[in-house]
């Protein structure tokens, strides 16, 4: 999946960057201010985000009552910590107290700690530790959200072939309908960062980057382990390769050795993390006070939360009464649907091959071989195509240097599409039969492959299609952050 590219210095894409950069700053103060609005027109449902209780482990002097020189302003970005915001700041504030915290992974909560004490610390006397802490998260979170937008056109650019869709595809990401949790003490935004950065290393053969990223993105959050299957998919073409094409059994073993090394990396600090659960609640001398999921045959913490605590499960939400949910679901649902669709019928015979099928289309080349100016990337995977399509004594196509007219209209296929497209596909599947589907806004908002399909409807579907989006994404940003920012269910 290595991209060898020499366009890094394209002016269009520098002017590019700086759009998709300026956009991503833009919407987070956006968002922000909205937040801010909303909180000081209308009094919260919940009043309980100030409450704060002494860490259970702490001394009689840790949890003094605190002076800070602004206690207004103290208390005014304390009261923003709301919904999962209050686990993720407690467990930085005072570590994994209770077992029902073990459901929100460290990562987060550790860089909100480790920037309270570094950067924010001398704020510490003015607004107290608390809100230092919850500052610390929003910095962080829509920092993150900034490079989490540029990695995303750099990594369109290589996927989609052309850079115009790729700066709709991330400004599309500027403005999700997820936003509000991009810019709250959530994990969403780091996430994002390392899940899409990552694979944009893995895909520019930086694999020591890519392995880092990847494997903290599920350090992040729990569906970040999924991305180990992008290294499967480039090893399994590899090992592909090396038999047929370089006749080199040897080779396919190391290559195969080598992805599944990889894939277990990306999974370590998942694992670990669950493994330090176990240790801190399956007392092996204590058998009858042990907690039911210790017994199990695969003792995570995590799941036993998940199912225990929100009754999260197989159709368990498939009820009248989540109807409201649903429907909340169902545009980024529907979207995330149609997207699939979409690339599946650009070549489907490639697709449910897993790219070990060749076909003429994959080589962006219409039947009247007529061509725009769009200069394209080559990737590795479409060399292999051609060389397959060689070894077969296919018949032969033309070099994919440029993209046609009729392909710029569909959107270009390539091989490297397919893995995005099967991890969105399970992510679908269980946002719907299986989490709160109403989360499904934004589990799915850091998929690419949502904002690509959402870039190609834009260019070609007409006004309509187009208003019909930005209406969404803005609705969702304006009542998001109106009933999140106030303690109000949305998401």
């Amino acid at each position: 999946m290595t991209i060898k590219s020499s366009t890094n210095n394209d002016p269009s894409r520098i002017s590019h960057t700086r759009i998709v950069v300026r956009s991503a700053i833009v919407s987070r103060l956006g968002v922000l201010t909205l937040m801010v609005i909303w909180r000081s027109m209308l009094s919260p449902y919940d009043t309980s985000a100030s409450i704060n209780p002494s860490c259970l482990s702490s001394t009689t002097t840790d949890h003094e009552e605190e002076l800070v020189l602004f206690p207004r302003i103290a208390a005014a970005i304390e009261n923003g910590i709301v919904w999962d915001s209050v686990y993720f700041v407690r467990i930085a504030q005072c570590g994994y107290e209770y077992e029902q915290t073990f459901a929100f992974l460290p990562l987060l909560p550790l860089c909100i700690s480790l920037l309270s004490r570094t950067v924010l610390l001398p704020l510490t006397p003015l607004v107290g530790h608390r809100a230092v802490l919850a500052l610390s998260g929003y910095l962080l979170n829509n920092i993150s959200f900034v490079f989490a937008a540029l990695f995303l056109y750099r990594l369109s650019v290589i996927i989609l072939k052309d850079s115009e869709a790729s700066l709709r595809a991330s400004i599309l990401f500027c403005f999700n309908p997820a936003s509000i949790f991009y810019s709250s003490i959530y994990s969403e935004s780091l996430y994002a960062l390392l899940s899409i950065g990552g694979i944009y290393f893995l895909m520019s053969g930086a694999n020591l980057l890519a392995l880092l990223s990847l494997a903290f993105s599920g350090l992040s959050r729990s569906n970040g382990v999924l991305n180990a299957g992008y290294i499967g998919f480039q090893t399994i073409h590899r090992a592909y390769d090396a038999v047929f094409l370089q006749k080199s059994a040897y080779l396919a073993i190391k290559v195969l050795i080598t992805g599944i090394l990889r894939c277990l990396f990306v999974f370590v600090p998942f694992v670990g993390f669950q493994t330090y659960g176990y240790y801190s609640f399956c007392d092996g001398n204590n058998p009858d006070k042990l907690r039911p999921w210790c017994k199990a045959r695969i003792p995570l913490v995590y799941n036993f939360i998940q199912s225990h605590y929100w009754g999260v499960g197989f159709l368990k939400y498939f009820q009248l009464k989540q109807l409201p949910n649903f429907l909340l679901a169902s545009p980024i649902l529907s979207i995330a649907v149609c997207s699939i669709i979409h690339y599946v019928k650009l070549q489907p015979e490639v697709f449910f091959s897993l790219g070990f099928q060749v076909a003429p289309k994959s080589y962006g080349v219409d039947k009247n071989n007529t061509h725009t100016s769009t200069v394209i990337q080559e990737s590795e995977e479409d060399q292999t195509l051609k060389r397959r399509k060689h070894s077969t004594k296919e018949e032969e196509g033309p070099t994919p240097t440029v993209l046609s007219k009729k392909d710029e209209k569909l959107g270009k296929f390539s091989i490297i599409i397919i893995p995005f497209i099967l991890h969105l596909g399970f992510m679908v599947a269980t946002a719907f039969f299986v989490m709160h589907v109403q989360v499904a806004t934004r589990f799915l908002s850091a998929s690419p492959p949502v904002y690509w399909f959402g870039a190609y409807v834009l260019a070609s579907h007409g006004k309509g299609w187009g208003y019909l989006i930005w209406g969404y994404c803005v609705a969702y940003i304006l009542i998001g952050s109106l009933l999140f920012s106030n303690f109000y269910p949305f998401t």
